[in-house]
């Protein structure tokens, strides 16, 4: 069930050069599912369009969500000002989130890529698999790592070479010589179209989260839609609407 409400920044520290991870008391986090996300808005009140951001954590007493997110233009740029005791307006919880029942019991890859990080803790700390996690990063800020690695075995990947594999998270696969039976994802749309290839390949299931500009974030607009295998009941045409219908999708059932 989706709500707005104002709720409270707790803490808020930049973890990586214009990378911020935000604690919000907020009653959202009862109901947070791992892959699910929240709208922020912004104070300018000429700005109408909240930001998505993915829900990274859920406190333990279900008192507060953590969002990590990448500053990128102007209504981030002001989250990112935001202190402690600040109010903040928010919509949530947004999306299907991942089907952790899907992986639990098994082998798994949870992979995440970028700003695809933040969202495969919570999907960390709920699996309960046997869980190699996969995080592609451009260098050797390695925001998150520290906190992955109480949940699993973790491979990192690097653009530049400087920490894990040098490259993206496929290589660290092929480097490391390790396999799985299902696989997790979030990142942008050339990791995602080369997991949805290599599950193919492996006749493995694959649950995506795609990453996509939205403007309402509830459905209404169409402005975020991925072409599906299947004709959407809302549309009647061959999309689904990321906001709403994903933004998790089995890899198989979407274009990319």
């Amino acid at each position: 069930m989706k709500e707005k409400q104002t709720a409270r920044v707790i803490s808020q520290k930049e973890i990586a050069p214009m990378i911020f991870d935000m604690w919000i008391e907020t009653g959202l986090a009862a109901q947070a599912l791992p892959g699910q996300f929240i709208c922020v808005y912004t104070k300018d009140k000429s700005t109408l369009l909240p930001r998505p951001i993915s829900i990274c954590e859920v406190k333990e007493d279900k008192t507060a969500l953590r969002i990590v997110y990448r500053v990128a233009g102007q209504g981030t740029k002001e989250f990112s000002t935001y202190e402690a005791g600040d109010a903040i307006d928010i919509l949530g919880t947004l999306g299907n989130g991942f089907p952790v029942e899907k992986g639990n019991g098994k082998k798994v890859f949870l992979m995440g890529g970028g700003i695809g990080v933040p969202p495969i803790l919570q999907l960390a700390k709920e699996m309960q698999a046997e869980k190699q996690i996969l995080l592609g990063y451009r260098d050797g800020n390695l925001f998150l790592k520290e906190d992955m690695d109480a949940y699993g075995q973790v491979y990192v990947a690097t653009e530049d070479g400087s920490c894990g594999t040098k490259g993206n998270v496929m290589d660290a696969i092929a480097a490391n010589g390790i396999d799985a039976d299902v696989i997790f994802a979030c990142g942008p749309m050339p990791m995602l179209r080369a997991i949805k290839k290599y599950a193919e390949e492996k006749g493995i299931d694959a649950y995506i989260s795609l990453e996509e500009h939205m403007a309402c974030g509830v459905g209404a607009c169409l402005g975020c839609v991925v072409k599906t295998k299947e004709v959407d009941h809302h549309s009647h045409v061959h999309n689904a609407r990321i906001c709403t219908d994903g933004p998790v999708f089995e890899a198989k059932e979407v274009e990319i």
